[in-house]
This record gives structure tokens, C-alpha cells and sequence, in this order.
């Protein structure tokens, strides 16, 4: 197994404040990674970090097509929740009316 010393009382017992201490402090820094307001710290960290990737070179440089592609898209939703919702308020409401008969 381990290899065994002889060490002194007082050793041993620095030893174990020591380890106490190291304890200690990685509990606190459990603690304060698991606080919900420093988990949203982080996350929106995250996020403007992958936005920064995606949207500029490595000189820093913007990605002009990649914006105008992601600026497509968006209209392109957009335009297609108008209609869904055009054709959704155009009907009749015969299904809070009952069954006709």
C-alpha cells in the first residue's frame, strides 16, 4: 500500500489545517459557481463569446455573409409567423361555438 513515515504530531496536525484549509476553499468557490445570478453570468459570457466566433474572423474582422445570412433567416421567419398568424386570426372560430347539427 502507501508508504509509511514517522512524522511528528505537530507535522500531522499542520497537515490536516492545511488540508481543512484547501477544503474550505473550494467549498466557497462551489458555492459561489452554483449562485443562479453567476450560472447567468457565465451562460451570457458563453453566449457573446459563440457570437463573437461566429460573427468575426480570428483578426476581428465582421463576417459580413454570415450576418446577411442570419439576417435572411430572421425575415424569412418573420415573414412566415405573419402568416401563420394571418391565417390563423382569419378563420372561423367554429370549434368554440360547439357542434352544429
Amino acid at each position: 500500500m502507501g508508504e509509511q513515515t514517522s512524522t511528528s504530531p505537530d507535522a500531522i496536525e499542520a497537515e490536516i489545517a492545511s488540508t481543512r484549509a484547501h477544503l474550505a476553499s473550494t467549498i466557497d468557490e462551489l458555492a459561489v459557481r452554483a449562485h443562479p445570478k453567476e450560472i447567468g453570468r457565465r451562460q451570457v459570457a458563453s453566449v457573446r463569446s459563440r457570437v463573437m466566433v461566429a460573427t468575426h474572423t480570428p483578426e476581428g474582422e465582421l463576417r459580413v455573409e454570415r450576418l446577411g445570412a442570419v439576417a435572411a433567416v430572421v425575415v424569412a421567419l418573420m415573414g412566415l409567423a405573419a402568416v401563420l398568424h394571418t391565417r390563423h386570426h382569419s378563420r372561423p372560430h367554429d370549434r368554440h361555438h360547439g357542434r352544429r347539427g
